[in-house]
């Protein structure tokens, strides 16, 4: 079955769409492309973003952004020189907007994607968890499962995305073995001092570079590493709420120089993660933006020596493409009628199928 994935992340770097080709024994990419969020558009979801907003804003942006979800799949087809209607289904995750331990909101009408695209779409999978008792994340999991255990190795899938999670895989696991959480901040703490540092030119550290120009504050990377959440067990979920605007402004306020802030965010990011990671030797799988962060991934290096350190590329899957990938495959799932939650790792009281199917 060819399906097409969507994901647009709480980096809020834009819009990735992978075209996959899957059956019940295995996936295989047929095109990947990212687009961009514009300047505005980025603007538009920070503004609903975990504020207090008003709801006609909220709806406009629903229906915006699944303009731009079909606008983006159609270049991807084009860009693939396949048929659209050779793409039976499209699984669609949305803008998360918000996301707490009892509700979730993911924007990008998919009704809209539906009648744009002629394409029945499964989306809002993060609901039915929730309501099984779940934290509606991670969801990813199930495909890492599927796609990385192996018999002899534990393996420890890590995306670093505006949030990082983890998905720990021990050797000949069965899936009720698997465990999955979000470690704490990804790019997200990083991109938003970028932001704030050049005026919103731009939104990323390329390379990690200013972050290799600075000294990292250890009294403030200390202050910052005793958040209860890191020592709390899973399952557990972060997001904008404990890292957008008022945790920047606690940064800011410090009166340290940008290179600095960001140098001891990246070690932040770091070290929450190897924390999570545990001291067990293994694989370490990474995949999300932070692979392309050369100061964060050589902070994983020494942070974690006693882990083979790959990423997704060296198992055939391009690091930025594998969430819209999982995305496919999870609505694969949703169309034959099968769960695909872990409750290991969301909290739900049982497996579910998830998601809404647009006809």
């Amino acid at each position: 079955m060819r399906v097409a994935g969507i994901m647009s992340g709480t980096s809020l770097d834009g819009i990735d769409v992978a075209i996959v080709d899957i059956s019940d024994e295995k996936s295989r990419l047929i095109k990947f492309c990212a687009f961009p969020y514009s300047k505005k558009t980025r603007a538009a979801i920070l503004a609903v973003s975990n504020t207090e907003t008003h709801t006609a804003a909220v709806s406009r942006l629903n229906f915006a952004l699944a303009e731009q979800y079909a606008r983006a799949l159609l270049k991807t087809a084009e860009h693939a020189q396949i048929a659209l209607k050779t793409i039976q289904l499209i699984g669609c995750h949305g803008q998360t907007v918000f996301h707490e331990r009892s509700n979730t909101l993911q924007l990008g009408e998919a009704a809209v994607l539906r009648e744009r695209t002629g394409i029945p779409v499964v989306s809002n999978f993060r609901s039915r968890d929730i309501a099984a008792g779940g934290h509606g994340a991670p969801l990813v999991p199930f495909f890492d499962f599927l796609s990385f255990r192996d018999n002899h190795r534990r393996r420890v899938m890590l995306n670093i995305g505006g949030i990082a999670n983890i998905t720990v895989i021990p050797a000949g696991a069965s899936i009720s073995e698997v465990i999955a959480f979000d470690t704490g901040p990804g790019n997200m703490v990083i991109d938003q001092l970028i932001a704030a540092s050049t005026g919103n030119r731009e939104q990323y550290d390329r390379d990690g570079r200013i972050a290799a120009t600075g000294q990292v504050n250890n009294p403030l990377l200390t202050e910052l590493t005793k958040d209860p959440y890191y020592r709390r067990k899973p399952p557990k979920t972060a997001g904008r709420e404990q890292y957008g605007r008022e945790f920047i402004q606690r940064l800011l306020d410090t009166g340290l120089s940008f290179p600095d802030l960001i140098a001891t965010a990246a070690v932040l990011t770091a070290l929450t993660i190897a924390q999570a990671v545990g001291g067990e030797p293994g694989d370490l799988i990474v995949s999300g933006g932070g692979v392309h962060n050369r100061f964060l991934m050589n902070q994983l290096h020494a942070l974690l020596p006693y882990m083979r350190i790959a990423t997704t590329a060296d198992y055939g899957i391009p690091p930025d493409a594998k969430e819209a990938i999982a995305f496919a495959r999870l609505a694969y799932q949703t169309w034959r009628r099968r769960p695909s939650n872990v409750p290991n790792a969301t909290g739900a009281r049982h497996p579910v199928i998830l998601g809404d199917i647009t006809l």
